[in-house]
């Protein structure tokens, strides 16, 4: 068993299995935990009123344990220029997302993603409603922030740029000190434009996904174990019939015709696994 066939096959069944445990099926497993964890989130928020934006956030203004998605009021102002996430189309539209700074009564400030607007020939930004001035109290989702993209912020048509929702980097462009996570406008509040579309309540396929990665890395193994298992019971029946052979040529029998026709020994995996080339020379040496 020790050939490199089998020695190549084990390893890449082994690596692949290895990864089919560690790596794909947690990540789709993982996938729809969190889905799930979200989806209880959302549908939590609407069955009770909402909550003080206060009560939602840590001492230090970041997201607190359970709290994405939650439904916060918030009373304050809109205080500094409007930036635009790019190249994030909403529901296959291409458009622009708009984030404003808004500074809370207690002189906190937050992100606040006011929603969307369509792009004029797909990369034009369009007019864009200003916010309204003066103390307002708003409400919406608590959201998490998503991290600083790789790429750099861009001024572009008259506004600052940016290519992911991050609460930090924002406030840097502004000049603001803001919380960690960002607060999505619901509709109908004050400064909202086109509000971005809740997600659906459901997870898709990745659950389904993550068992089929565990089947896999189970069935490839068994496989092999299978064909290892099937190619040593025929090498046993072949070496059985060699030597029941070798016995009946040794037990006493009538001797061995002076002119045999010549005879070849039974091919381990029958006569579809025989060498073409072989027969063809069997051919020429009878002619």
């Amino acid at each position: 068993m020790l050939t490199p066939g089998w020695v190549i096959a084990a390893l890449l069944i082994g690596v692949f299995s290895y990864y089919a445990f560690t790596f794909l099926a947690p990540w789709q497993l993982g996938k729809n935990e969190a889905l799930v964890e979200r989806n209880e989130h959302i549908s939590a928020a609407f069955e009770h009123d909402p909550e003080p934006l206060s009560s939602r956030l840590g001492p230090d203004g970041s997201l607190g344990d359970g709290a994405e998605w939650s439904r916060v009021v918030a009373t304050g102002r809109y205080t500094g220029p409007d930036v635009l996430l790019r190249l994030r189309p909403v529901d296959g539209t291409p458009a622009f997302q708009v984030l404003t700074p808004f500074t809370l009564d207690d002189g906190h400030a937050i992100l606040v993603h006011r929603g969307w607007v369509k792009a004029q020939d797909s990369t034009q930004v369009p007019d864009i409603a200003p916010a309204p001035t003066g103390d307002v109290t708003i409400t919406g989702m608590l959201r998490a922030d998503e991290g600083v993209h790789p790429n750099a912020p861009m001024h572009e048509q008259g506004y600052d740029m940016v290519y992911s929702i991050s609460p930090t980097q924002v406030g840097d462009l502004v000049g603001q000190s803001l919380a960690s996570p960002y607060l999505q406008l619901l509709s109908d509040q004050p400064g909202v434009l086109n509000p971005i579309p809740l997600p659906q309540l459901e997870t898709g396929n990745h659950l389904s996904y993550g068992l089929q990665w565990i089947l896999f890395g189970i069935a490839a193994p068994a496989g092999l174990i299978y064909f290892l298992y099937s190619d040593s019971r025929e090498r046993r029946r072949f070496e059985a019939e060699q030597e029941q052979l070798l016995d009946d040529a040794t037990s006493g029998a009538p001797g061995p015709d002076p002119n045999p026709a010549p005879s070849r020994a039974r091919q381990r995996y029958g006569s579809s696994r025989a060498n073409p080339w072989a027969k063809a020379y069997d051919k020429e040496e009878e002619r």
